[in-house]
């Protein structure tokens, strides 16, 4: 009889790796279930719990016992992340309490902003932000840099103060010039998503269609880029060149970083263009710099670029390449804008 039951419960999986497995479902599962708890919350207090049960579940997907750098980016995300609740909670219920003794709470909002901002990493409270992103992986640095970003802005539609335009500016600003001469891949991309971070923030002056219609772009060109630099195994730019990839995946990479910089005719050009001309007349200021520092977020597009152009000029000539399925993908994303854009309008 025990060695039918040893045989019987050896032939279950309990290995540790798909322990690993399905715990990290549980999480994602639970990620999701917290980010959508907060957009569909009425008042501050369901939304302080939908951000803390993203939170928690968020924290066991990035720690990592076997590598310390990933711990100490837990730790540092861990204790922003419960300061920036801390506020939130407590300015809530401020709000609460001044609402009914019919007081005014505009400087009620102020450290809830503040908070929220901390949250998603916006400057001037990024400070976290890049140190995370350098010590997690790409599927973490994906999810961070996309989805965890969602439920604060949700929140911010709420908050529709002139505070909103000094952040976006300070985010465009602070992304354009931190990633200018920054050599880690890693930190590259999160200085740009912080560039932005400014143009979603901008975006809440519009309308909850405006930052979905962004934010899924902005996901679908980082998803892209990520994969591809997930692909070449690399964390600094001058390790970029030394590999031997394929001079189509080395131009999808190309153009997916141009279209994370607006230019057009490439997907990325599409929500920047609506913005502009959504108020260009209200803030002519805020668009001016907004536009500026995409230009210099396109220089270190460039740099990226430029050092895979080079590898696949000098592996093989341009005119030896031939159409397969990356080049399928790169004409549906870049190419061809109308097809994302029409469903999401």
């Amino acid at each position: 009889m025990s060695d039918k039951l040893t045989k019987l419960l050896g032939s279950y999986p309990t290995d540790r790796k798909f322990l690993q497995i399905i715990l990290k479902i549980i999480f994602t599962i639970r990620l999701i279930a917290g980010t959508l708890i907060t957009l569909s919350s009425t008042n501050w207090i369901s939304a302080w719990i939908g951000l803390e049960l993203n939170l928690i579940s968020f924290i066991p997907l990035i720690i990592d016992n076997s590598n310390q750098r990933r711990r100490e980016a837990g730790l540092k995300y861990f204790l922003v992340q419960t300061l920036g609740s801390v506020f939130i909670l407590l300015s809530s219920i401020l709000i609460v309490i001044f609402n009914y003794n019919n007081v005014g709470i505009i400087t009620v909002y102020a450290p809830i902003m503040l908070a929220l901002a901390l949250k998603i990493g916006a400057a001037p409270l990024h400070f976290w932000f890049p140190a995370t992103i350098q010590g997690i992986t790409w599927s973490n640095c994906f999810l961070l840099m996309t989805w965890q970003k969602l439920a604060p802005l949700s929140l911010f539609l709420r908050l529709n103060t002139t505070l909103i335009i000094f952040m976006a500016l300070a985010s465009s600003i602070t992304g354009a010039i931190g990633g200018f001469n920054q050599p880690y891949i890693r930190k590259l991309l999160a200085y740009s998503s912080i560039n932005h971070l400014g143009w979603l923030l901008t975006s809440t002056l519009i309308n909850e269609k405006m930052i979905l219609i962004y934010f899924r772009i902005y996901r679908t060109l980082n998803l892209a880029v990520i994969f591809i630099l997930n692909y070449f195994n690399v964390s600094h730019l001058s390790q970029i060149q030394g590999h031997d990839n394929s001079n189509n995946t080395n131009i999808l990479l190309t153009t997916n970083l141009l279209s994370l910089g607006g230019i057009p005719p490439f997907l990325g050009f599409i929500p920047k263009w609506i913005i502009i001309t959504q108020i260009i007349g209200k803030t002519p200021v805020l668009v001016t710099i907004l536009t500026l520092s995409s230009l210099i977020t396109l220089y270190f597009y460039l740099r990226i670029g430029y050092l895979t152009i080079i590898k696949s000029a000098n592996s093989s000539p341009m005119q030896d390449i031939k159409p397969n399925k990356s080049i399928i993908i790169l004409t549906i994303i870049s190419a061809l804008p109308i097809i994302i854009i029409t469903p999401l309008i």
